[in-house]
Order: C-alpha cells, then structure tokens, then sequence
C-alpha cells in the first residue's frame, strides 16, 4: 500500500456512492475483481480517502458522507455484505449556479445553506484531487470547482462532459502551477463508448465498411433525467469518440432516454448497417447492460491514482495517456490500444504524461 491520497468529491450522487462503497469492498473483501490494477504505481484503490465533499441537495449537506450517499434521489445498487462506517467528512454546500436545473429541482429540496468558499475547503482539508461529478450541462459550477483545485493547488478530474481539460489556457494554467488534470467526461469501465469504439476498431481492421451506426442508451438515474433535457454535451462527446475512429464519412449517432424504474441500471442498444466483400449488406444490433454509477467507479479510482503519481512525480498540466484511456473528449483523441500502452509507460515512470 502506498501512501494515503486525500480525495475530495464534487457531487454525492450515485457515482459517488458507487466509489465510496467500492473502496470499502475492496478494504473488507479484498481481491482485485473488477479492477484494472489493484495495485498503480504502488497506489492500492483502499490509498483513496475522502476528505471533504460537495453537493447542493438538503438531504445531503450536513449530513456525513455516508449517510449522504444513501440520501434520495440516489438509487444506486447496493453492495450486499459491506459495512460501511461514518468517515467524519460531511457534506458541505456548493455553488448552485447552474446545477439545478428545474427538471432535477423538482427531485430534490435545495439546501439553503450558504455556499462554502471551495478553494478554501480544499486547503483546510489537505485535498489533493478533486473528482468532478456533477450533472452534466452544469457548465458554470464544473468551471467554478476547476478554478477552486487550480486555486488549491489539487490535482483535476474531471468526470463530466464540460470541456474543461480541454481547454488550452485552463491545461497551460495547470501545467505552469504543477497541478496534472485528466478529462474531459468519463468512459465506463465497459461502457456503451468503449464497446462501440471496439466494435469499429474490428470492423474496420477488417475491411467492414460502416454505413450507419447509433447508440441509444437509457436509464433510471437522475443523470438520464438529465442528459434527456440537456444532453448536448454528453451526445457530443460519445458520438465524437466515435466518429474519430472512423477514416470516412460515416453516420454517427448518439441518444438518451429516461425509464424511472430502471433505477441505476442502464442499457445501451447498438445498431450499425455495413458492408462486406462486394457491398453485401451486414446488420449488427447488440445490448449491453451495466449498474451504471459502478461502471464509473472502476475508472475513477485508477484516475484518481495517476494524479497521485503525476503530483508524486512533480508533473503538472494534462495527463495525456491517463485522459485518451479513460474519457469520451480527451485532448488527444488516440486509439484505445495505444492509450493503453501509453497508459502502463506513464504508470511504470516511462513517460511523463
């Protein structure tokens, strides 16, 4: 185990949930099930604390972190058999801004609490990362919570499909105030992105010639709440992960649709119309269902722990491979297989970013 990395959570939503209960299964039940590395760069997934956290829900601030997580509308699954105790962080209220559109107010009371100065939370804390988890559209908050870890000297994740990482004079900031950032918008750890990105890396490799190709992704979780109402960003980033793969004008698209029952589940349909040898038509419809909030969590702890060893290293500014393997919009748009390659070099300290 190295060293304790002291993390702070933007957002006490299902993901949020999802992380904070995973690094407690791993503490109770061990293993590495579910984990691209247990252990990275020396960093063990139970190294992750969390030292302070944000959200503008009454339900949440002031409540602890634990209690918080379990607090409506969250419907995150549950992990059977694990115990997971009161931390001694509680839930401070953030800037509202634009976090709360109507279409999620209605779902929850907003505190009434004054917004806490972020930046100095961060510092009073000792945070070193923030992890960005807010609803997407919240494009004023998520750059409110960016500039407040620049401000503190934390390392940035960012999980949301603000393109804040993306942004040359926020990455140049960074890198000249030694603070790594990895964004823009989290890929699942087996997520409708990443098997789609799969499925036209094959068929090109073997010379299937693609027509049209969509995903329709759905849910019962306040983000699919969201991203039906504002949803632009979100659509951009997946359907751009995508198109950047293909060498050709192909048609790309990318939908949401929200099914209350369906809880945290989530299911990703993909359709492609092709072509083989001599233009013979080929249809691919395929399903993929996943605990939605759980598909974050597995990618976010091995964010979070190459920020670690970026901060270790001195290495400040965009955090290249650990952005192109992990999120939908990185900087650089790189093939999968490369990424990772590039990926386990930054990891073992044979590249710097």
């Amino acid at each position: 185990m190295g060293r304790e990395i002291r993390v702070a959570l933007v957002g006490v939503g299902n993901c949020c949930s999802a992380i904070v209960q995973g690094i407690e299964y791993y503490r109770q039940v061990g293993g590495n099930i579910g984990l691209m590395h247990r252990d990275l760069g020396g960093y063990d997934v139970t190294d992750i604390k969390p030292v302070a956290a944000f959200d503008i829900n009454a339900a949440k601030v002031g409540k602890d972190l634990v209690d918080a997580i379990w607090a409506k509308p969250n419907n995150c699954y549950r992990l059977p058999d694990v115990e997971i105790r009161p931390m001694g962080v509680k839930v401070l209220m953030g800037p509202i801004e634009d976090g709360a559109p109507s279409h999620l107010a209605r779902m929850m009371e907003i505190s009434s609490a004054t917004p806490v100065d972020v930046a100095r939370v961060l510092k009073d804390t000792g945070a070193e990362i923030v992890l960005n988890m807010i609803p997407t559209g919240s494009a004023r908050a998520a750059w409110i919570y960016a500039r407040a870890a620049l401000n503190a000297g934390c390392a940035f994740v960012n999980g949301m499909p603000e393109l804040v990482v993306c942004s040359d004079p926020f990455a140049s900031e960074a890198e000249q105030r030694g603070v790594p950032v990895i964004g823009d918008d989290v890929k699942s750890q087996l997520g409708g992105t990443i098997l789609h990105r799969a499925m036209v890396q094959t068929m090109l490799a073997r010379g299937i010639r693609i027509k049209r190709t969509y995903q329709i992704n759905y849910a019962g979780n306040t983000d699919f709440l969201n991203l039906v109402n504002r949803g632009e960003s979100k659509e951009k980033t997946k359907r751009e992960a995508v198109e950047s793969l293909i060498p050709y004008d192909a048609d790309v698209a990318a939908s949401f649709s929200y099914v209350k029952n369906m809880r945290d589940r989530k299911t990703t349909r993909f359709y492609f119309e092709l072509a083989n040898f001599s233009d013979a038509p080929i249809i691919v419809d395929a399903k993929l269902e996943v605990e939605d909030s759980a598909n974050f969590g597995g990618v976010a702890v091995d964010m979070i722990r190459c920020c670690a060893l970026a901060r270790d290293r001195g290495i400040g500014g965009r955090l290249v491979a650990a952005s192109a393997f992990f999120c939908k919009h990185p900087p650089e748009m790189i093939p999968d297989e490369l990424a990772l390659e590039m990926l386990e070099e930054f990891i073992a300290g044979k590249r710097e970013r």
